[in-house]
């Protein structure tokens, strides 16, 4: 059967039959930093890769990104679970929303354990307008007293919040506790028992921790822990785009250049990941 006859009974245009696919000449080198970059971030998909991209100054989309992305392999499959949403049937939200800096800091706890089985818990603190983590903290146990000691030192570095939000556990409901926030002007937010998407963004803050850091580790002491904790901490606030803030981190820092010109964190890791940029100095 002649081609001609074959495009007409399949409906397809000869053009298309003969079409060839055109390979752009810096496919291989945008290959290669895709697959850098997921080698690096193994949890991050193919929209957060892009967003890493174009700070290094690549002029590419998301759909080209994830053509390479699935053509490699490198696509991540992630596991929805139902969620619940705080709404009324007149349409307002229960939860009160975060404003402005400061405005509600939410803290919750996050289980792991060390090489030897001994059980570690996290305290994760973060501020719910700026996505910035404030705190990751590890300890083997927590009372009220050690919980004070760690809200005391992230608040003389931001400041008092107006709110902070948590659960119902021992450690947060503690009168101890509840006294020195109420002399400090910060009130306090608990949610309902057994309504953890009430604490929706440290919760998603604590995915991300468990997910990103405590799944792909090995602790072997906690002076480890905590190191790798406050690494992951920088990070996240530096580097890691966020989806609900544009793909953009929390709180950028400058790196000054020899030649006087400056990058943001994100640009000088991406560099420094390539071999161009090991000799910027922080600001």
């Amino acid at each position: 059967m002649t081609e001609r006859r074959a495009c007409r009974l399949a409906s397809q245009p000869r053009g298309t039959q003969r079409y060839r696919a055109i390979r752009r000449e810096d496919e291989d080198a945008l290959t290669q930093a895709i697959v850098r970059l997921a080698s690096q971030y193994g949890r991050y998909g193919y929209r957060r890769i892009t967003a890493l991209l174009k700070r290094a100054g690549w002029r590419v989309g998301k759909d080209r990104v994830e053509r390479i992305w699935r053509r490699e392999g490198l696509k991540v499959p992630q596991k929805q679970k139902p969620r619940g949403r705080l709404w009324l049937n007149d349409g307002s939200c229960v939860r009160l929303r975060p404003e402005r800096r400061n405005h509600v800091w939410s803290y919750d706890f996050v289980s792991a354990r060390t090489h030897d089985g001994r059980s570690v818990r996290l305290l994760n603190l973060i501020d719910e307008h700026t996505r910035e983590s404030l705190l990751v903290r590890a300890e083997r146990r927590w009372s009220s007293s050690r919980v004070i000691s760690a809200l005391a030192d992230v608040m003389v570095m931001k400041g008092v919040p107006e709110h902070l939000r948590s659960d119902n556990g021992p450690e947060v409901v503690a009168k101890d506790l509840r006294r020195w926030l109420a002399k400090t002007g910060a009130k306090t937010l608990y949610i309902a028992p057994g309504s953890p998407w009430e604490n929706g963004y440290c919760e998603s803050s604590n995915s991300k921790l468990r997910d990103e850091f405590l799944n792909g580790e090995i602790f072997y002491s906690m002076k480890e822990l905590r190191v790798l904790a406050e690494r992951w901490r920088v990070h996240s606030n530096t580097v890691r785009p966020h989806s609900s803030l544009s793909y953009r981190p929390p709180a950028p820092e400058a790196w000054f250049t020899p030649d006087g010109g400056y990058l943001n964190s994100e640009e000088a890791a991406l560099n420094s990941s390539n071999g161009t940029n090991d000799r910027a100095l922080q600001g």
